[in-house]
């Protein structure tokens, strides 16, 4: 609701009658706010905030247990649809009312985290938003960075070709339904050379290990376990890498990457890696190992890794719009990956596991809030 917009006040029975899944309303201070779209996406699942609705969240925004950042209260601001009138208690199924205005003395109020918050106002944001982003970004320059990392829940337009556009765009079935087939040929292929017992692992010049098709289960988990540094290494290293302020293309190809991702995270049409992009590191994945090892254990390696790809891009997408039982791993995942968006965007790499933030020290402290 733009400032300039005279607020619309409600009632405290108009409040309490949006109690449900298809229309959840909460309040914060008198502050009114439509959070139905957001019930899924919710970190600590949609029965959290069921259970608040028509109620004062405040406590639950500050904390304890969890002290909610600066982008998750902004990111709230986005739900904003009116002011609660205390002074009201009857029926709001009219055309609500504005409320009197009363000379009052100007108040001083010390500024709190909520009120620095705001949805993307669409006349003053660094870039116009009912234009393609994909060439506007590389202009912001220093401001980049600060930008990119303020979460929205709007679609976002890169280019304006449709043809280009739509080649930005993934259904999450589609992981599945392209990789699957080939991990299941993979593995039959890798079972037979295997079973043809001619593959063996040297050490040495002069000594070598015999590797049984029975081994496969075991060289299909340590391919399991290279992805998940891949992804670790990927994610870190060239989705986080921070572009030159004054590179205006290497700003765009950031943004093409993963940037997009950060500023709009509950896009669902961009969750998953397009089958396309996604066939460079596979086959560079496949090409390094067939370089490294004889083709038995690169094989098996290889259809380990890509299994493993395939789980990275499901969970992922849970992780954004599912809603994991609570204490359950996925729970806690989501949460840890939340954390990443909103608050820690230099930390908080693994999607998978969090194995690799340990020895890399990108750990998220859990007492931190998100």
């Amino acid at each position: 609701m733009s400032p300039s917009v005279s607020p619309r006040f409600l009632s405290m029975k108009e409040v309490s009658r949006h109690c449900t899944k298809d229309s959840c309303w909460v309040l914060l201070g008198t502050r009114v706010y439509d959070v139905t779209g957001f019930l899924r996406m919710h970190p600590g699942g949609e029965a959290l905030i069921l259970r608040r609705t028509g109620t004062d969240i405040s406590q639950q925004m500050d904390g304890p247990p969890h002290r909610h950042s600066d982008n998750a209260r902004r990111w709230l601001e986005q739900y904003y649809i009116g002011e609660l009138d205390k002074d009201r208690d009857g029926d709001d199924t009219q055309a609500p009312r504005q409320r009197r205005k009363v000379k009052e003395p100007p108040v001083e109020e010390e500024p709190t985290g909520i009120s620095k918050c705001s949805k993307v106002d669409l006349e003053t944001d660094l870039v116009d938003w009912s234009k393609p982003l994909a060439w506007q970004v590389g202009h912001l320059g220093e401001k980049y960075d600060a930008w990119v990392h303020q979460p929205v829940d709007r679609p976002i337009r890169l280019f304006e070709s449709e043809f280009f556009e739509s080649r930005t765009k993934t259904s999450w079935y589609m992981v599945p339904l392209v990789w699957i087939p080939l991990v299941i040929y993979m593995t039959w292929y890798s079972w037979s050379l295997l079973g043809q017992e001619k593959t063996k692992l040297h050490i040495t010049s002069n000594f070598s290990i015999l590797l049984h098709k029975y081994s496969f289960p075991a060289i299909f988990l340590l391919g399991m376990f290279l992805w998940s540094f891949m992804e670790y290494c990927i994610h870190r290293f060239v989705f986080h890498m921070r572009p030159p302020a004054h590179n205006y293309y290497l700003i765009m190809i950031h943004f093409l990457l993963h940037g997009q991702h950060h500023k709009s995270p509950f896009d669902g049409s961009r969750l998953v890696f397009p089958p396309g992009l996604a066939s460079f590191v596979v086959g560079t994945f496949y090409l390094t190992l067939r370089a490294l090892f004889c083709e038995g254990l690169a094989v098996s390696l290889f259809v380990g890794g890509l299994f493993g790809y395939v789980v990275y891009d499901m969970i992922h997408y849970y992780l954004h719009y599912g809603s994991p039982r609570k204490d359950s791993y996925l729970y806690n995942l989501k949460a840890y990956h939340v954390k990443h968006h909103f608050e820690h965007q230099t930390a908080g790499f693994g999607i998978t596991t969090k194995f690799w933030d340990h020895p890399f020290n990108t750990v998220i402290p859990s007492e931190e809030a998100f």
